[in-house]
């Protein structure tokens, strides 16, 4: 066994170089909004908060094609679904032709927006570098999955703390002097390299060869005729989580152009992101053992693993709130440069969000892994509907605390769908 395949099966080497990249990627998060709001007056600062959330909605817009990649790639590699209308290595090519033509569509939206005025910046060529830079992500995530899959994560997040490394100097580089467009165009060549390596790994891993990857005729036939049903569930899924955790951006702006509001959100979306990573990191590293056990039947074995996820998943959101109630004054200040101040409420709010959200998380990637992507989309309508309505809700009834207001509304829609996905985990541990 090399050292790479015993890295790999170590789940505790697995969980730490998980969490040590998510911990690089935070610091690259909070980097973009210390270095971007130095740079930047805060209307077109504003108008970067735009563009970020844009470009977190065209990266989820894959419409968890790659979850379901996974899941039955997955199966297939632990010994099941080999019949007729199991996996077939076509349907990467046709997923990362979706992906390609994703990026495309976003960035032709971005021009028009540009073009039009609708996102004003005397800066569009950085607008542009940084959202395609952001879009890359997308056949990261493929390569991602792919390798996840079949047993190949350790050398995925490797190779990804690498990326993350060279961009958070190129990042801080801008605070020196280097011009950000220049920063921002290294950072683009930086994860073409990278990815590139990745894909090609996902290429040999596989056994594919060139023409799986053209084979769009032959692999589109495939999804059509044994997973269409899928497809659609996970896109509708998706689209509404992509909009739940988004919009408040949108109809903040439109709400009021006072910048604190939205400054409130972006820090708690931070804070969200944060917890999310944390969460997704330690059920990734726990995926082999609950699927094997729920493929298996091992109902016992997949009751003590969701039980240890979730309990882990509530300790990381107690510690991030509790240290949010110690430092989040300080953070916030440093954060974005002293433009707007976070009160107690303010946090405790946020507190419980991240607590409710914790089992939110939990609940979504396990059941997206084992492909229930029609249950999710059931217990995601709850949220996309108190995220569409805590903002003007709240500037109508409450005009005058309409900060405070939306967070508690939108702290109140995240514990309602916390309760519902609760009741999915349970039903999943009982068998």
């Amino acid at each position: 066994m090399t050292a790479l395949a015993r890295m790999e099966g170590s789940a505790r080497i697995l969980a730490l170089v998980k969490l040590a990249n998510v911990g690089l990627v935070l610091i690259w998060g909070f980097a973009v909004t210390y270095v971007f709001v130095r740079v930047l007056p805060i209307a077109e600062f504003r108008a970067f908060l735009l563009l970020v959330a844009f470009g977190n909605f065209t990266i989820s817009a894959e419409f968890g094609l790659t979850s379901i990649i996974y899941a039955r790639l997955r199966r297939r590699w632990l010994g099941g679904e080999a019949e007729e209308g199991g996996f077939r290595p076509e349907e990467m090519g046709v997923l990362f032709l979706f992906l390609a033509l994703l990026i495309a569509g976003g960035t032709l939206v971005l021009l028009v927006a540009l073009a039009a005025g609708a996102l004003s910046t005397q800066m569009p060529l950085l607008f542009l570098l940084f959202f395609l830079s952001a879009c890359l992500n997308l056949p990261a995530l493929l390569a991602k999955r792919a390798l996840a899959a079949v047993d190949g994560n350790f050398l995925w997040e490797a190779l990804d703390c690498l990326r993350r490394l060279f961009t958070i100097g190129l990042l801080a580089a801008i605070l020196a002097g280097l011009d950000p467009r220049l920063s921002v165009a290294l950072q683009l060549a930086v994860s073409i390299a990278v990815i590139g390596y990745a894909i090609g790994h996902v290429h040999r891993r596989l056994g594919m060869e060139g023409r799986h990857w053209l084979a769009f005729r032959v692999g589109g036939g495939h999804v059509w005729r044994h997973y269409l049903r899928d497809v659609g569930a996970s896109a509708a899924f998706t689209v509404s989580d992509i909009v739940a955790y988004n919009a408040p951006y949108f109809t903040i702006a439109m709400a009021t152009h006072d910048a604190r509001p939205m400054l409130l959100f972006d820090f708690f979306f931070k804070m969200s992101r944060a917890l999310s990573m944390l969460v997704r990191a330690m059920v990734e590293a726990a995926l082999p053992r609950i699927t094997r056990a729920y493929h298996a039947g091992e109902t016992a074995r997949l009751r003590q693993l969701l039980l240890r996820a979730g309990g882990a998943a509530l300790l990381f959101a107690l510690a991030l709130a509790v240290a949010l109630m110690l430092g989040g004054k300080p953070l916030f200040h440093v954060l974005f440069d002293g433009k707007a101040a976070i009160g107690e409420m303010d946090l405790m709010l946020t507190g419980v969000a991240l607590l409710a959200l914790a089992l939110v998380c939990v609940s979504v990637y396990v059941q997206g892994a084992l492909g229930h992507f029609r249950l999710l989309l059931s217990r995601s309508l709850p949220l996309l509907a108190g995220s569409l309505l805590s903002v003007p809700v709240a500037w109508t009834l409450w005009p005058g605390r309409f900060d405070i207001a939306f967070l508690a509304l939108y702290a109140l829609t995240l514990l309602v769908a916390a309760g519902l996905h609760l009741v999915l985990l349970r039903r999943l541990a009982r068998g």
